[in-house]
């Protein structure tokens, strides 16, 4: 009698690459199972949830409609399938977050102690952790001798997996499919979102053919304009385990790994590993100052400044194309990402937690870690942060990045007749070259709400108290 196996599937919504997949196939027989976890104490946004039932749609297709969707706790979902089933082993790949940490120690106890085999795998990351120390048998806290003494040091990362032959349980019970609900807004925006997006494994096997074809080669330059859009746009697809960091890691490396583009790409993939590497050894990443002196900022968090900059009407155009880039395609360009944290934060010194809570539930790629990490990052109070005086400033980022207003033509319509020189900043355009755009300030695009001089200022005499 073959042996009947549950593959636990989680962020690896995958059949290739997927080790727990591959092992569970390889002893016998197998139910796979995804569960909508009730107790998560970090639930995912509403982006997130849109994405996520898209692809476990596909994921069942794959499967062919073998996919059982449950809602409730984990251990009881589980435990319910083994007396029902007769299954004796429980497959899954391992997640980082603490809460997972957790639950995961705790339900592979209380079913070992039953009998069942319990296996876990590595597959969402590159390095685990703990695999990766300093020279004094720490860890690591800044990111570049992480980088070049631990990660291009470290044992190279196992090869991808082939999809493997998979082979059914047939259940001897029927189980209610849950869906998951998505809370949304007086209208379903995430449905628009997800127009623009293929969705699931072929999809992204698709967006990295199409990166390394057509975006690689001018990377690592060309990653800062948003309007080339030279960036890779799988963090998506990497967060929810569609693709692997190692299918994407040799994909890249087997071009030219000395090359200058590759080695800027790899170099990124790199700083994902470092923010879950973070989340592991700082677990509450995502809501507390890892530099502790930030506990005594003098935030302001004026609630009129944070609703214009979810919005995008701050009166900055890069500002405001970059927000409305997140509404509208459930993602924003790296650099720009980097101009309005630095923007929230110290121009209008509001809590770096409310500009990553509002990422967390627009961002498709709303990962926990490299969320946390990035926004801890731009306000200067994580393990490895800018220096809080790095205080972009929007005007001049926008005339370097976009300066033919491409970009910001694209997201703020209402400004697209003003000129190339005005578009950047026309609440300091003349009255001509308003007029001549058909706009008016304060009625059909905002005044800009703050000073950028003053307030840049503010927040480092702000600084200078916690200092």
């Amino acid at each position: 009698m073959p042996t009947k196996n549950i593959i636990w599937f989680r962020n690896d919504l995958r059949l290739t690459d997927n080790p727990a997949l591959t092992e569970a196939c390889k002893s016998g027989q197998i139910i796979p199972i995804y569960i909508i976890d009730e107790s998560d104490t970090y639930p995912a946004g509403k982006a997130s949830n849109a994405w996520l039932q898209q692809s476990l749609t596909d994921l069942n297709k794959v499967l062919n409609n073998h996919l059982l969707i449950l809602k409730g706790q984990p251990l009881d979902i589980i435990s319910k399938l083994i007396k029902n089933e007769g299954c004796t082993s429980v497959y899954w790949n391992r997640c980082y977050t603490p809460y997972a940490i957790k639950r995961d120690k705790h339900i592979q106890k209380t079913l070992t102690k039953q009998g069942i085999d319990i296996f876990s795998f590595q597959a969402s990351i590159l390095w685990e952790p703990w695999t990766i120390k300093n020279q004094q048998g720490s860890h690591y806290k800044v990111f570049t001798p992480y980088y070049k003494k631990g990660c291009l040091q470290a044992t190279d990362p196992r090869t991808p997996l082939k999809k493997p032959k998979i082979t059914f349980v047939q259940l001897k019970k029927k189980y209610p499919i849950d869906k998951i609900v998505i809370n949304t807004e007086k209208y379903d925006w995430t449905k628009k979102l997800l127009q623009q997006w293929s969705i699931g494994e072929t999809g992204a096997k698709k967006r990295l053919t199409a990166f390394i074809k057509n975006d690689l080669h001018n990377y690592s330059q060309g990653r800062d304009f948003p309007a080339l859009e030279h960036i890779s746009k799988i963090s998506p697809y990497l967060h929810f385990g569609e693709i692997s960091p190692n299918q994407i890691y040799y994909a890249i490396k087997q071009l030219d790994y000395s090359d200058h583009e590759t080695e800027a790409f790899l170099r990124e993939l790199a700083w994902r590993e470092f923010s879950y590497y973070l989340l592991y050894f700082y677990p509450n990443l995502a809501t507390k100052n890892l530099k502790t002196n930030f506990d005594h900022f003098p935030w302001k968090n004026n609630k009129k400044h944070l609703i214009a900059w979810q919005q995008g009407m701050t009166g900055y155009p890069l500002i405001d194309a970059g927000m409305r880039e997140l509404w509208q395609t459930g993602f924003m360009h790296n650099r720009v990402r980097m101009v309005v944290a630095s923007f929230l934060i110290k121009n209008l010194m509001i809590d770096w937690r409310k500009g990553e809570a509002w990422f967390w539930d627009c961002l498709f790629d709303a990962d926990w870690a490299s969320n946390s990490a990035s926004w801890q990052w731009v306000a200067g109070s994580g393990a490895d942060a800018a220096p809080f005086f790095r205080i972009f400033n929007p005007v001049t980022q926008s005339k370097k990045f976009d300066p033919e207003g491409v970009y910001i033509r694209k997201y703020v319509p209402e400004l697209a007749k003003l000129d190339n020189k005005s578009i950047h900043d026309p609440s300091s355009a003349t009255p001509i070259a308003l007029q001549q755009a058909g706009i008016t300030l304060g009625k059909t695009y905002p005044k800009a709400i703050i000073d950028l001089k003053s307030t840049r200022q503010r927040a480092l005499e702000a600084y200078q108290t916690i200092k």
